[in-house]
């Protein structure tokens, strides 16, 4: 076990570098210093981020940019007819539908909220899972097609929601090593959940950290125990390691 933490932490310290932000999508929240802006351009690149990652990068960049670049100030007084210059945005399976659906749910959210922190406080005595889940029901209170639902994780119905534990992990860890931003601080970072996907799920199985087969909400959590038993304060800091050992390795 000692070994297997040197080399989690060893591989930590070396992506958790600002070198690492360039080609991934935590590049575009870097652009802002607004909280809200962060948050927004944040939780719109991590909703994407699936796929090629140049990809992701460059239509994250391009949604963004269709904001005017000020995120927040542009849902606060955007008009219906601001918006339909986002029908055209694709990525991927997330279409026009479901970006005009995900701008005027946040556009309500930031009506009403400063900020999404308080909608995931829950977190620190229920847990990841009801706080995303009820993140999730605030987000679909909007009017929208079923289809977009898809787009919002339900780790009550299984998902790793992958997406989004990206998105807490950005917002909630602090270090000094510049990638995440740490600007939650109501919420503690040993509540996150290890983001799951193809690549870290290999790299868990194949160091002894994962057992189960499938990437779903189950085997996240069984995954972010093991890592807890490394640090159990900050135990989804060893994302880092497993991504840049299944992406770079």
């Amino acid at each position: 076990m000692n070994n297997l933490k040197e080399l989690l932490d060893h591989k930590f310290l070396e992506y958790n570098t600002p070198g690492f932000i360039v080609n991934d999508p935590v590049s575009i929240p870097h652009r802002f210093f607004l909280k809200q802006d962060i948050e927004i351009s944040g939780f719109l690149s991590a909703t994407i981020a699936w796929g090629n990652r140049k990809s992701i990068v460059s239509n994250a960049n391009r949604l963004v940019a269709l904001t005017g670049n000020s995120p927040h100030d542009f849902l606060l007084t955007a008009k219906p007819k601001d918006f339909k210059p986002f029908l055209q945005f694709v990525h991927r399976t997330f279409n026009g539908d479901d970006c005009l659906f995900f701008l005027s749910s946040l556009q309500n959210i930031y009506r009403t909220y400063d900020s999404l922190e308080p909608l995931f406080i829950t977190m620190n005595q229920d847990g990841a899972e009801h706080a995303i889940s009820r993140f999730r029901e605030i987000f679909l209170s909007t009017v929208h097609l079923k289809r977009s639902e898809k787009h919002i994780a339900n780790p009550q119905a299984g998902s790793a929601a992958k997406r989004i534990n990206l998105f807490l992990r950005w917002m909630v860890r602090s270090d000094t090593r510049g990638v995440d931003f740490g600007i939650w601080k109501s919420i503690d970072p040993k509540m996150l959940v290890c983001p799951l996907d193809i690549h870290s799920g290999r790299v868990a199985r194949n160091l002894g950290l994962l057992r189960r087969s499938q990437n779903d909400w189950k085997a996240a959590m069984e995954l972010t125990e093991a890592l807890s038993k490394f640090d159990p304060a900050d135990p989804v800091k060893y994302d880092f390691a497993l991504f840049g050992m299944g992406i770079y390795q």
